[in-house]
């Protein structure tokens, strides 16, 4: 048996793909998350064969929640589920060490292919999307957007993430555990990497190079 956790925060979605899974006979749905932080506890505790994961959550997104796993070094392999087909946002999660990458619109018949696939540590994508991706891949990193994701650290992400969510410096500091003045120099470096001088375009800028994930 293929053991799971489904992390999506929408129960009824989260039902759907659990009955979509246990229908294969093939697969144990180990536990569910409804955030990106539940997901990397459950998945420290569980130790999954496979995570299949929302890209767009609360506190913690897909791709942040993912490196968080990934970091982990378990033998964990990670399925991203999302409505975007942006290319470039797929590349970089498969540079990080995703495996799987399906869009919500064909995962009826794709996702159990899916998690068979990547429990071998095999890649798989869905097929609108994977000869963009691939060649992508083989191709020297060279845009804006790939040295921009590059330069940002793993907790400017999140903050970047949580600012597009309208959350205050303070609510921010809270959430992450970290101080006011922290958040405050962090948000002065993403203006500064990413060259812009105000909120509004600090969102712009983030959504243009695909380094935040808005809600679906």
């Amino acid at each position: 048996m293929i053991r799971v956790i489904i992390a999506e925060d929408h129960n009824l979605v989260r039902q759907g793909i659990r009955a979509l899974l246990e229908k294969s006979g093939e697969v144990q749905v180990v536990a569910e998350a409804a955030t990106g932080e539940e997901a990397v506890q459950l998945t420290e505790k569980e130790k999954p064969d496979v995570v299949v994961m929302d890209l767009a959550m609360p506190r913690l997104d897909g791709a942040q929640a993912s490196e968080r796993i990934l970091s982990l070094s378990l033998p964990t392999q990670i399925i991203i589920l999302s409505m975007h087909s942006d290319t470039t946002m797929v590349q970089q999660l498969l540079r990080r060490g995703v495996k799987g990458y399906l869009l919500k619109d064909a995962v009826t018949e794709e996702l159990m292919l899916a998690v068979r696939s990547v429990s071998q540590g095999k890649i798989f994508l869905s097929p609108t999307i994977s000869d963009s991706v691939m060649s992508l891949l083989i191709s020297p990193p060279s845009s804006r957007a790939e040295t921009a994701v590059d330069l940002l650290t793993a907790r400017e992400r999140e903050v970047l993430q949580l600012v597009s969510e309208g959350h205050t410096n303070s609510a921010i500091a809270d959430i992450l555990s970290i101080s006011v003045k922290t958040v405050e120099k962090h948000r002065a470096n993403l203006m500064t990497k990413l060259e812009v001088n105000d909120l509004a375009s600090l969102i712009r800028e983030s959504i243009r190079r695909g380094l935040i994930i808005l809600g679906e």
